[in-house]
């Protein structure tokens, strides 16, 4: 199966549903996507099985495939989280993001000055000093490199499984941000000093000024993110009583 057209199929409907324009209910047919997307029954079915791993489809016998409302959708997924980064819940998204940081990041900083591997240590405070000099010279693809480097090491040090496992989500909060034009050419001088900080912090071994640092660093992002998401309504999830 051709990569670009699994892909291409993917993309297509993934967008669409999480845009609205394929709203919840909705009911599609195989012959109809082979149809609209160009592409063949197996590629079309390939591209529903992954959307069905996401929760943004169901399919049924003698129905065909029905799109499913957001409180199904897995909200963790890099994928859905990029979808959602370009349409019109960008604003609710970041702030699901932003405070979902904001409630891990400082805790794995602490975490990490307690636990981090050595060599650990010595790379984020590089990696660190590195995004300082870029987001001084407004290099924004070498800063946003960087930066997604830097909060990487961050989750992973940690030596926290499930905080690593978010730093794909991480990647796309980053990635989203500047690609939509939410991040400044020029980041603050105080914002770039607090990565240095938590960076030095974690490698002196000091749990309590990993965890301030990192949390001054999300408590900034929040006050700068929160005029993009005014007025957007939040996702309640129903509770699955079992």
């Amino acid at each position: 199966m051709p990569t670009s057209l699994h892909h291409r199929a993917i993309e297509h409907l993934g967008a669409r549903i999480v845009a609205g324009e394929l709203p919840a209910g909705h009911v599609m047919l195989a012959e109809q996507l082979e149809n609209e997307l160009k592409v063949s029954r197996s590629v079309v079915r390939e591209a529903v099985r992954v959307l069905q791993s996401l929760g943004l489809v169901e399919t049924t016998k003698r129905v065909g495939i029905r799109v499913l409302p957001a409180n199904r959708w897995n909200p963790f997924d890099p994928l859905v989280i990029r979808w959602r980064l370009a349409g019109e819940g960008r604003g609710g998204q970041l702030r699901s993001l932003a405070e979902l940081r904001a409630a891990v990041e400082p805790v794995a900083a602490e975490l990490a000055a307690v636990n981090a591997p050595e060599e650990l240590r010595r790379e984020l405070v590089q990696v660190s000093h590195a995004m300082r000099d870029a987001g001084r010279a407004g290099d924004v693809p070498r800063f946003l490199e960087l930066d997604i480097h830097f909060h990487s090491l961050l989750l992973t040090g940690s030596g926290n499984e499930m905080f690593a496992n978010m730093v794909g989500q991480v990647a796309e909060t980053l990635t989203g941000r500047t690609v939509h034009g939410l991040m400044p050419d020029h980041p603050r001088a105080t914002a770039l000093q607090w990565h240095v900080d938590v960076a030095e912090a974690i490698a002196a071994g000091n749990a309590t000024a990993a965890w301030e640092a990192s949390n001054r660093i999300m408590r900034e992002t929040i006050s700068e993110m929160e005029p993009s998401w005014k007025n957007q309504p939040r996702v309640f999830v129903p509770l699955q009583h079992r």
